[in-house]
Protein backbone atom coordinates (compact mmCIF):
# COMPACT_ATOMS: atom_id res chain seq x y z
CA UNK A 1 0.00 0.00 0.00
CA UNK A 2 1.20 3.41 -1.08
CA UNK A 3 1.87 6.38 1.62
CA UNK A 4 -0.58 9.15 1.43
CA UNK A 5 1.03 12.56 1.26
CA UNK A 6 -1.51 15.88 1.66
CA UNK A 7 -0.47 19.53 0.81
CA UNK A 8 -2.94 22.77 1.29
CA UNK A 9 -3.26 26.06 -0.65
CA UNK A 10 -5.10 29.68 -0.40
CA UNK A 11 -6.68 30.06 -4.02
CA UNK A 12 -8.45 33.29 -4.20
CA UNK A 13 -11.58 32.13 -5.87
CA UNK A 14 -15.02 30.82 -5.07
CA UNK A 15 -14.83 26.96 -4.71
CA UNK A 16 -17.04 26.72 -8.20
CA UNK A 17 -14.36 28.42 -9.84
CA UNK A 18 -11.40 25.95 -8.90
CA UNK A 19 -13.84 22.91 -9.24
CA UNK A 20 -14.33 23.84 -12.97
CA UNK A 21 -10.51 24.40 -13.35
CA UNK A 22 -10.33 20.97 -12.01
CA UNK A 23 -13.01 19.26 -14.21
CA UNK A 24 -11.64 20.96 -17.17
CA UNK A 25 -9.30 18.24 -18.11
CA UNK A 26 -8.78 19.48 -21.39
CA UNK A 27 -6.54 22.45 -19.92
CA UNK A 28 -4.03 20.20 -18.06
CA UNK A 29 -1.74 19.96 -20.55
CA UNK A 30 -1.77 23.83 -20.08
CA UNK A 31 -0.91 24.71 -16.44
CA UNK A 32 -0.58 20.93 -15.03
CA UNK A 33 3.80 20.25 -14.93
CA UNK A 34 4.65 17.29 -16.93
CA UNK A 35 1.23 16.31 -18.37
CA UNK A 36 1.67 16.48 -22.79
CA UNK A 37 -1.68 15.13 -22.85
CA UNK A 38 -5.31 13.75 -21.81
CA UNK A 39 -8.07 12.72 -23.06
CA UNK A 40 -11.93 11.83 -21.33
CA UNK A 41 -12.60 8.56 -22.28
CA UNK A 42 -16.01 8.64 -20.16
CA UNK A 43 -18.53 10.79 -18.96
CA UNK A 44 -21.50 10.97 -16.70
CA UNK A 45 -24.48 12.48 -17.85
CA UNK A 46 -23.98 15.79 -16.50
CA UNK A 47 -20.74 16.31 -18.55
CA UNK A 48 -18.26 15.60 -15.48
CA UNK A 49 -15.36 13.21 -16.21
CA UNK A 50 -15.79 9.10 -14.80
CA UNK A 51 -12.42 8.15 -17.07
CA UNK A 52 -9.41 10.10 -18.15
CA UNK A 53 -6.31 9.17 -19.84
CA UNK A 54 -3.10 11.35 -19.01
CA UNK A 55 0.20 10.79 -20.75
CA UNK A 56 2.67 12.55 -18.32
CA UNK A 57 6.44 13.11 -19.60
CA UNK A 58 8.28 14.50 -16.40
CA UNK A 59 11.95 14.28 -17.05
CA UNK A 60 13.36 10.75 -15.95
CA UNK A 61 9.33 9.24 -15.00
CA UNK A 62 6.87 9.06 -18.21
CA UNK A 63 3.67 6.98 -17.76
CA UNK A 64 0.30 6.84 -19.70
CA UNK A 65 -2.62 6.38 -17.29
CA UNK A 66 -6.51 5.76 -16.77
CA UNK A 67 -7.69 7.54 -13.81
CA UNK A 68 -11.55 7.04 -12.70
CA UNK A 69 -13.27 9.75 -11.17
CA UNK A 70 -15.99 9.94 -8.35
CA UNK A 71 -17.35 13.55 -8.39
CA UNK A 72 -19.24 14.40 -4.19
CA UNK A 73 -22.74 15.87 -4.92
CA UNK A 74 -21.98 19.29 -3.37
CA UNK A 75 -19.44 19.91 -5.47
CA UNK A 76 -16.46 20.40 -2.84
CA UNK A 77 -14.69 17.39 -3.43
CA UNK A 78 -13.60 14.90 -6.21
CA UNK A 79 -11.39 11.64 -5.63
CA UNK A 80 -10.09 9.14 -8.07
CA UNK A 81 -8.51 5.94 -8.78
CA UNK A 82 -5.78 4.57 -11.06
CA UNK A 83 -7.92 1.91 -13.33
CA UNK A 84 -4.27 1.32 -15.56
CA UNK A 85 -1.05 2.32 -15.70
CA UNK A 86 2.23 1.97 -16.94
CA UNK A 87 4.84 2.70 -14.61
CA UNK A 88 2.19 3.02 -11.55
CA UNK A 89 0.48 0.05 -9.75
CA UNK A 90 -1.91 2.39 -7.66
CA UNK A 91 -2.87 5.88 -7.48
CA UNK A 92 -5.73 7.37 -5.49
CA UNK A 93 -6.24 11.27 -5.02
CA UNK A 94 -8.24 13.84 -4.17
CA UNK A 95 -9.14 17.56 -3.82
CA UNK A 96 -11.47 18.62 -0.98
CA UNK A 97 -11.91 22.40 -1.12
CA UNK A 98 -13.39 24.76 1.36
CA UNK A 99 -14.65 28.01 1.37
CA UNK A 100 -13.00 30.68 3.39
CA UNK A 101 -12.32 34.03 3.79
CA UNK A 102 -11.29 35.51 0.99
CA UNK A 103 -11.11 32.00 -1.17
CA UNK A 104 -11.01 28.74 -1.22
CA UNK A 105 -8.88 26.57 0.53
CA UNK A 106 -7.82 23.10 -1.65
CA UNK A 107 -6.68 20.37 0.31
CA UNK A 108 -4.76 17.87 -2.45
CA UNK A 109 -4.24 13.90 -0.84
CA UNK A 110 -2.45 11.60 -3.25
CA UNK A 111 -1.00 7.95 -2.85
CA UNK A 112 1.06 6.42 -5.50
CA UNK A 113 2.85 3.65 -5.69
CA UNK A 114 5.14 2.64 -8.70
CA UNK A 115 5.99 -0.12 -10.67
CA UNK A 116 9.83 0.92 -10.37
CA UNK A 117 11.68 0.22 -7.38
CA UNK A 118 12.56 3.31 -5.35
CA UNK A 119 13.96 4.40 -2.16
CA UNK A 120 11.61 5.65 0.36
CA UNK A 121 13.64 9.41 0.99
CA UNK A 122 13.34 10.19 -3.36
CA UNK A 123 9.43 8.72 -3.38
CA UNK A 124 8.71 11.29 -0.55
CA UNK A 125 10.11 13.84 -2.47
CA UNK A 126 9.09 13.35 -5.80
CA UNK A 127 5.67 13.50 -4.67
CA UNK A 128 5.65 16.94 -2.78
CA UNK A 129 7.10 18.35 -5.97
CA UNK A 130 4.54 16.57 -7.92
CA UNK A 131 1.59 18.32 -5.54
CA UNK A 132 3.67 21.68 -5.09
CA UNK A 133 3.39 22.11 -8.88
CA UNK A 134 0.19 20.98 -8.83
CA UNK A 135 -1.14 22.94 -6.37
CA UNK A 136 0.64 25.98 -7.56
CA UNK A 137 -0.04 25.35 -11.35
CA UNK A 138 -4.01 25.22 -10.20
CA UNK A 139 -3.63 28.55 -8.32
CA UNK A 140 -2.30 30.32 -11.00
CA UNK A 141 -4.38 29.10 -13.28
CA UNK A 142 -7.57 29.94 -11.67
CA UNK A 143 -6.25 33.49 -10.44
CA UNK A 144 -5.75 33.68 -14.23
CA UNK A 145 -1.89 34.81 -13.82
CA UNK A 146 -0.48 31.63 -16.27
Amino acid sequence: MADQSTQSIHIEAAPAEVMAVIADFAAYPEWAGGLKETSVLAARDDGRAERVRFTLDAGIVKDTYVLQYDWAADGLSVSWELVEGQTQKSQRGSYQLRAVPGGTEVVYTLAVDLTIPMIGLFKRKAERVVMDTALKGLRRRVEGRD
